[in-house]
């Protein structure tokens, strides 16, 4: 029988789609590194480019769940594949950041601590900014 004595736990992850798109550009730029043999500068940013986005990808694979909540607090993923668990006690603020540069928009969810700010995009998250930070703050408040 199932303990229906714990909190739910809400969890937002990377899109499968988001892995695989990075997946498939390091692959692309694979190849492109192999068909530059002669160009130098070419093989040089095309192996670049395969580097950064498979350790990307690998990031992504390794640590999908980028933040959950339950009724303890929060736990936020850190560094390339680690984690920290963040009680609400500590959570001094949850808010968006919006920003907007020429044509573009940006938003980010800020989870401010005593110890730091969390910074996490929508494709950190898979799901809208807004909707997550509302979710966080309905769910610590138990509303």
């Amino acid at each position: 029988m199932a303990d229906m004595s714990r909190s739910p736990v809400l969890r937002w992850r990377v899109r499968r789609e988001i892995l695989v798109l990075k997946a498939a550009g390091a692959l692309a730029l694979a190849v492109a590194t192999v068909l530059s043999q002669g160009d130098v500068r070419g093989m040089l940013l095309a192996g670049a480019g395969t580097v950064m986005l498979a350790v990307l990808a690998l990031r992504d694979l390794l640590v999908p769940v980028r933040l959950s909540a339950d009724g303890e607090g929060v736990v936020v993923a850190k560094g390339f594949a680690g984690s920290e668990r963040v009680p609400w006690s500590q959570v001094e603020r949850i808010r968006v950041d919006t920003r907007t540069r020429f044509t573009s928009r940006t938003e980010l969810l800020e989870i401010e601590t005593r110890d730091g700010l969390f910074l996490l995009s929508r494709f950190d998250l898979g799901a809208p900014v807004q909707q997550v930070a509302d979710a966080l703050r309905a769910f610590r408040t138990g509303s």
